[in-house]
């Protein structure tokens, strides 16, 4: 135990062969359970976790491949069957410091109800970056805080992460998204529950391994999760269990930019010569207000974004 509380280490893997046992030899001594979820690796994955014969080992097999978050998931309620207080999920490819999950479970032990690495809270670990790989950072982190309304927190595709059980059985695990947007998906409904989160600061270790992410794939599939999600949050969190300011300031703003649009197109289209101070205002007040509103409406989400922990601290068992 760490702390007095059951920890569970869910490993995802696809063809991992050569790491799953340094994955395994390395977990600290208070983790207590280690689920590996094979998720249909071509390779002998599942073989050579078995030869690392560690007694705290659940082996899983999916005979279908359900991507890295459906791995996850089958590995979350597995731990929760083993009766874990906490699961943290360490990538089967080892590119994830064990030495640094104390610093991703305290904040979770002592309130917080996730706890996220973030790989760039120092300006070094930029250094021999690409840049159109800095700017896809900055870009997806920033639509992911719009979407998920955790306005605090960066690096969303950082897959080390602790969680309390106890959230997880609130959580729809069957609704959220089972491949590579399954880390953002996960945020939008963290917050549309209400759970506070954190980000720690733990730099990666980068390996030679080759990602098999198809980006031509990934970032449509992508971008349609993050609209579908931004407004599902929206709806469950500021229109159906309490009809807040922000959904109607954000409402009312979508309007009156659309009427602004459509009036400033009717004006250009039937006007002779210069259109009237009259006309041009039909189009530009309406804009103009609901730009405002939409501002305003941003700044009350961000008001609202759950980053203090307010869950009630685990006991530490003797």
């Amino acid at each position: 135990m760490y702390r007095g509380v059951r920890i569970a280490a869910v490993v995802p893997a696809y063809k991992e062969e050569n790491h799953i046992a340094q994955v395994i030899e390395t977990m600290p001594d208070f983790v207590d359970d280690i689920v590996i979820v094979d998720d249909c690796s071509p390779d002998d994955t599942s073989g050579a976790a078995r030869r690392a014969d560690d007694g705290r080992v659940t082996l899983i097999r999916h005979e279908v491949n359900q991507g890295v978050g459906g791995a996850v998931l089958t590995a979350h309620k597995a731990a929760m069957e083993l009766g874990s207080d906490i699961n943290v999920v360490m990538a089967g490819d080892a590119q994830m410091d064990p030495d640094y999950l104390p610093q991703l479970l305290d904040p979770v032990v002592d309130g917080y109800g996730f706890a996220k690495a973030n790989r760039f809270f120092s300006g070094e670990s930029f250094a021999g970056m690409p840049g159109y790989r800095i700017f896809g950072n900055i870009v997806l982190s920033f639509m992911t805080k719009l979407a998920s309304g955790y306005w605090h927190i960066f690096d969303p595709q950082n897959g080390y992460t602790a969680i309390r059980t106890e959230v997880l059985r609130r959580l729809p695990m069957n609704k959220v998204a089972a491949r590579y947007s399954f880390e953002n998906d996960l945020l939008i409904h963290l917050n549309i529950l209400d759970v506070p989160i954190v980000d720690v600061p733990i730099p990666a270790v980068y390996g030679n391994e080759v990602s098999s992410i198809k980006l031509r794939k990934v970032i449509p599939e992508l971008l349609a999760m993050l609209f579908g999600g931004f407004w599902r949050r929206v709806w469950w969190k500021y229109m159906v269990w309490s009809f807040s300011a922000v959904a109607l300031l954000l409402i009312a703003g979508i309007a009156l930019i659309v009427m602004g649009l459509v009036a400033g197109i009717w004006v250009l289209a039937a006007s002779v010569g210069s259109p009237t101070a009259g006309s041009v205002m039909l189009a530009v007040v309406p804009f103009v207000l609901g730009v405002q509103m939409l501002l305003v409406s941003l700044q009350l989400d961000i008001q609202a974004s759950p980053n203090r922990p307010s869950m009630h601290p685990m006991k530490e068992r003797a």
